[in-house]
């Protein structure tokens, strides 16, 4: 095979907690670190667009900044609304949940409630739910071709990689558009 005929290498976009990323690129692949918290996959097929987020609580808290991407329902609007503003449409929307692991035994299972709120999210609003891996005791790594909506979820030997991941960006980072390749 010719060098002008060679698929270019796939870049990789890892995202941490209150991370939301959108793209149309096929050479794309985005990559996530999950114990209890959730990324959700959202893809339109037609569009041929989709995104990842990354969220640590469920729901929002209105005692705190609730817009922050670490919760929830701010996660999800905001992929969405960035999903919309990339040619996708509501109505063929689709998703993937993985995450909300317990793992931690003993804890307040925030693993579930995560889990539960992105699976009542999805039919409050009529996006079709098309699998994933949620709860259990495991972390997981999860990777998501926005363009195709491939995904795949490798489980973690050891939950600590999960922990020490979660520490050291323990910082929230905000929407970022991944684009098309020179975004």
């Amino acid at each position: 095979m010719s060098a002008a005929l060679a698929r270019p290498a796939e870049r990789r976009i890892t995202l941490v907690q209150g991370e939301c990323r959108v793209s149309s690129d096929p050479d794309l692949v985005l990559s996530t670190l999950l114990g209890s918290c959730v990324a959700v996959c959202l893809r339109d097929p037609v569009a041929r667009v989709g995104g990842m987020n990354h969220f640590l609580l469920p729901g929002t808290d209105l005692s705190r900044d609730s817009s922050s991407l670490r919760y929830g329902a701010h996660a999800m609007e905001l992929l969405v609304e960035a999903l919309v503003a990339h040619g996708a449409r509501r109505e063929r929307l689709g998703a993937k949940l993985f995450g909300g692991g317990r793992v931690l035994a003993g804890l307040d299972d925030l693993g579930c409630r995560n889990a539960d709120f992105a699976e009542a999210y999805l039919r409050d609003r009529n996006i079709a739910y098309l699998g994933g891996s949620l709860r259990g005791d495991r972390g997981r790594r999860v990777e998501f071709w926005p363009s195709c909506g491939r995904t795949r979820q490798l489980w973690v030997a050891r939950n600590a990689e999960v922990f020490a991941a979660e520490r050291y960006h323990a910082q929230p980072v905000h929407l970022h558009h991944a684009g098309d390749r020179d975004a």
